[in-house]
């Protein structure tokens, strides 16, 4: 293994979900600048198309490929295009995610509930359950599932989206497992907060961004590039050995106990 080709995707297929905006399109970014051909995916069409129409403009190669992950004949269907249209599947990032409700958990609606688990658990098994078998009949690939540190911690108003990502933690520790044998690498990213449209509450109000700063180590928020890296590296060569594996991405929210004064 030459040690400058460590992050090199050059050839390889990445399907990424949620890739329109926030940490997937910054993930479907840094993977073509690495050379990957990348399959931008989310539920509006023209979204994925201006998408990928910037990464081509920036020399990458993309292709648009709208879907609505709640639907399995929209996943089956994102699979077979991208396998239509580039042969292959190497790397699959599960990026897609919702957060309907914010608040406790004894209050939250069934409703609320069941689209929480149903679209950030439910249709990453069925995607990994499209796209991995094919992946493991080669001897090679890797899945990417973006949990969040929600899935570590708890929460106040946060309860259900964090058990909906810390089941994702549990999937890629059993898909590591179950296709192990066959090379194929299954890993989840726990970012922290993150300026994404997504946790926009989160960060947007003055006071609770403050307190949020104060909670991380490195003292600020994070970007969606600072996890993109992270990706790169567990869809290369750099993250070969590595499956099965949680890798938070949190400027040291976790770590951190109280205050610094």
């Amino acid at each position: 293994m030459k040690y400058n080709k460590l992050f090199d995707l050059t050839g390889k297929v990445a399907v990424i979900t949620g890739s329109t905006k926030g940490i997937g399109k910054a993930i479907a970014e840094a993977m073509a600048a690495a050379g990957a051909r990348v399959v931008i995916s989310s539920r509006k069409e023209d979204a994925c198309r201006r998408v990928a129409a910037e990464i081509t403009q920036a020399g990458g190669e993309a292709v648009a490929l709208p879907c609505n992950v709640s639907h399995k004949e929209q996943l089956q269907g994102l699979v077979d295009g991208a396998i239509g249209h580039w042969g292959r599947i190497d790397v699959l990032v599960c990026n897609a995610a919702v957060n309907p409700y914010f608040g406790p958990m004894s209050e939250i609606p069934d409703e609320a509930y069941d689209k929480t688990m149903e679209t950030n658990v439910k249709s990453v098994l069925w995607l990994c359950n499209m796209a991995i078998p094919a992946m493991a009949g080669r001897g090679d690939g890797s899945v990417i599932v973006v949990s969040s540190i929600a899935g570590l911690k708890g929460h106040g108003k946060l309860g259900i989206y964090g058990l909906s990502k810390a089941a994702n933690l549990q999937l890629v520790r059993n898909l590591a497992v179950e296709w192990g044998r066959h090379n194929v690498r299954v890993n989840c990213l726990a970012p922290g907060l993150v300026r994404t449209d997504m946790a926009r509450a989160l960060w947007e109000d003055a006071d609770a961004h403050a307190q949020a700063v104060e909670a991380y180590p490195l003292g600020r928020l994070g970007e969606p590039e600072d996890i993109a890296g992270a990706a790169v590296f567990l869809a290369s060569d750099a993250g070969r050995f590595v499956t099965g594996h949680t890798l938070v991405v949190d400027g040291g929210a976790t770590v951190m106990s109280g205050r610094y004064t």
